[in-house]
């Protein structure tokens, strides 16, 4: 490093968020997200007992180890999704039957707070898929630098013909 490299005076808090910004880049970091707060309120409204002077109320039910387990499955698939990109389509079929499913179990889906935000989050995780890396190329420089430029229209193949790889000789297997 030199000494006037930007990395070396730069603040921490904006290298943290600088790495957090491409860690989120990198996967369905919405869908998780989504998926796991919808997933809070399915498995804590059936628990919740909520003061309102002397008067308590309680939303005890019978269905209440039905949505714990459906609002723990909802945030595990939450955070399957940020840390196993390659389930994200699993994880958001399942995540979109778990909400269908917290209706009628969950006290309709948490209110409809916990469903929705469920549904949302399964859809954004199917329909997410990963970027592709920019080409970095030097200005002026054609991708096939070693004969004449390709036709407009006419596809280029990153390969090696078998004249370019074994100088001439046929490999045939």
């Amino acid at each position: 490093m030199s000494a006037v490299s930007p990395e070396q005076n730069e603040h921490f808090t904006r290298v943290l968020r600088r790495r957090f910004r491409d860690w989120r880049g990198s996967r369905p970091f919405w869908a998780g997200l989504f998926t796991l707060l919808g997933g809070i309120p399915i498995a804590y409204f059936p628990y919740a007992t909520l003061q309102l002077g002397q008067m308590t109320l309680s939303m005890a039910t019978t269905a209440g180890s039905g949505s714990l387990i459906i609002g723990v499955l909802l945030v595990t698939l939450g955070l399957t999704m940020w840390f196993q990109q390659a389930v994200r389509i699993f994880a958001g079929v399942a995540a979109i039957l778990l909400a269908l499913v917290s209706i009628p179990v969950a006290n309709l889906g948490g209110f409809a707070i916990g469903f929705l935000l469920a549904l949302v989050g399964g859809a954004l995780s199917v329909s997410w898929a990963p970027g592709e890396p920019e080409a970095e190329q030097v200005a002026g420089e054609h991708p096939r630098a070693g004969g004449p430029p390709e036709p407009a229209g006419a596809p280029v193949y990153g390969t090696e013909t078998t004249v370019d790889a074994n100088g001439g000789r046929n490999s045939a297997g």
